[in-house]
């Protein structure tokens, strides 16, 4: 199969034949249709994720396809079904997947960082029947390929470690992949959003995409902003990037007992969080983290994008072959990545 390739942190990345992968016992084999370019794999190939361990490396985690083939045991799909697959790849046997919490397995596996992603034509998945999405019919798989990380992983920021409610301020500091589909999903759910960015670009994507306000956060105090837009603060606030300023920016812009959730990656590379935590104190503010989602929980979101409620279609910008993905990959470092909206590649 033909796969993105590199041997070294920061090094080349180049399109070239590797052996197809091995069908896992209990796992699968997807034809991929379309993956996503993420930041989070930018931070992969910058040698920001321990998980990655060997060379040469394929990355990638985002993907959409067709079901190839089945290990031995799989019991609940076949070839030709269409997929997607949640970036934290769970083990189904842990005591967190027993209880539910595939997000945080134990012994959770992810494409493109503890194995060879879907850069590529073919990727191996484990765990096939704890870890595979079936796709509504119809679904393109590159609008799908955002449904494996950003747009789960926004939703369940959004509705479930979040609690949005309809009325109230939605903060979403960064709006790239995670932070646009933040806003999407907290629009729908009747919320008002302040959307927090530094690109023109992506704050222009957030208002078109139902933000009420925008902030540019280049130009001043941010947390500050937010809390005179919002009279008082945000009820919830989301890091949707990922660095000590915008974390701490997005707990000084809440209100009293507001909740703050941890959606960005904060790699060590990048320092520690300073968080105000005596205001945490004496506001009461709650401080989560959330890790994607586990495909039992993709019903719902599912429904509302079979119903249009929620489009991430809108949310593609832009898509390339498997030979302009190096240079997509490594953009997201660079502000050329696509920031307005979601570079997808397709392998074919």
């Amino acid at each position: 199969m033909r796969a993105v390739v590199y041997e070294a942190f920061g090094g080349p990345m180049e399109v070239r034949e590797v052996p197809d992968p091995p069908v896992p016992a209990g796992g699968a084999v997807i034809r991929v249709e379309a993956t996503g370019v993420c930041r989070s794999d930018w931070h992969g190939w910058q040698g920001h994720d321990p998980d990655i361990r060997a060379f040469p490396h394929v990355p990638g985690h985002e993907l959409a396809g067709v079901v190839e083939a089945v290990g031995d045991g799989v019991a609940r799909w076949r070839p030709g079904d269409r997929v997607t697959v949640p970036f934290v790849c769970a083990c189904g046997r842990c005591a967190s997947c027993a209880s539910g919490d595939q997000q945080v397995c134990e012994e959770q596996t992810q494409p493109g960082f503890s194995h060879w992603g879907s850069f590529a034509e073919l990727v191996a998945i484990g765990a096939a029947d704890v870890n595979l999405v079936g796709l509504p019919d119809g679904t393109p798989y590159p609008t799908a390929a955002a449904l494996g990380c950003r747009f789960a992983t926004a939703y369940r920021a959004v509705l479930a470690r979040g609690r949005a409610a309809p009325g109230e301020w939605v903060a979403v500091h960064g709006c790239g992949g995670v932070g646009l589909s933040a806003v999407m999903i907290a629009v729908a759910a009747g919320a008002r959003v302040v959307a927090v960015d530094i690109a023109e670009g992506a704050l222009a994507l957030a208002r078109e995409l139902g933000a009420a306000a925008a902030v540019d956060a280049s130009s001043g105090d941010a947390a500050a902003a937010v809390r005179e837009i919002t009279g008082g603060g945000a009820h919830v606030s989301l890091d949707a990037l990922g660095g000590p300023a915008t974390a701490r920016a997005s707990v000084e812009g809440l209100r009293r007992r507001g909740r703050h959730v941890q959606v960005g990656l904060l790699p060590p590379a990048a320092g520690r969080a300073d968080l105000p935590m005596e205001r945490v104190i004496a506001l009461e503010l709650e401080i989560l983290g959330s890790h994607g989602m586990a495909a039992h929980a993709y019903g719902p979101m599912l429904e509302l994008v079979r119903a249009g409620t929620l489009r991430p279609d809108a949310l593609v910008g832009r898509i390339v072959g498997l030979a302009d993905a190096p240079a997509a990959l490594a953009g997201m470092g660079t502000g050329t990545g696509g920031t307005a909206g979601m570079t997808v590649v397709v392998p074919r």
